[in-house]
Parts: C-alpha cells; structure tokens; sequence
C-alpha cells in the first residue's frame, strides 16, 4: 500500500468538488452549512472536533478526510501525541483494517506539520 500525498490528493478533491459547486450548488452548500455549524466551538474546541472528524476519517478509510482533516489540525496546532491518541481510538473501534489507514493519518499529519516550502 502506497501512501498518497495529501496535500496533492486535497487539492485534486477540492478541484473535483468545485465542478459539483456549480453543477449541485444547493447539495454543497448543504453540505457546506453542515460542516461550518458541526466545527463550530462549543462545549467542544475545534481542535477536539478536528480530532473526532479524523478518527471517523480513518474508520470510515476515507483518504480525502484524513488529508483535510490533518491539515486542519496542523493548522490547529495539535501535537502529535493528541493526533495518534485519536487515532489509537480510531483503531480500537475499526481493527486492523483501520490501522493500515491511521498509519497513512500520521503520513498525513507528518505532512501537513512540515513548514510551507516556498
């Protein structure tokens, strides 16, 4: 199993998703809406809700969530003992399938922690 790079694969997405943008702009936006209310603060912190978003990411081996979702945390500032401890509940629920993808999270987050090159 090769590990993607997530920050081309995110952007191959985003571009993917743009066509949908204009061709279902009512189902986007939706879900859009979804997204901005369920990642607002609250009596949990962005962070932690990133956290929980990547450790579903990796159960569900959704590679396009692992990738924006390691980039929101690093953006977030979490350390990398919170992410493997998401993702060492991610494992406990999914098994050994869902090992194979948190080991590809933390490519992920390794990746998305390193300084922006110019």
């Amino acid at each position: 199993m090769s590990t993607p790079q997530y920050k081309q694969l995110t952007q191959s997405v985003s571009t993917q998703l743009a066509q949908l943008r204009k061709t279902q702009p009512g189902v986007m936006k939706g879900f859009a809406d979804i997204g901005k209310a369920a990642m607002a603060g609250g009596a949990l912190d962005p962070k932690t809700k990133e956290l929980i978003a990547l450790a579903i990411g990796v159960a569900s081996r959704c590679d396009g969530c692992i990738g924006f979702h390691t980039q929101a945390l690093a953006r977030l500032g979490a350390s990398t003992e919170e992410v493997h401890e998401a993702l060492g509940v991610a494992i406990y629920m999914g098994g050994g399938p869902v090992a194979m993808y948190a080991a590809n999270a933390v490519a992920a987050f390794n990746e998305a922690s390193l300084p922006a090159q110019a």
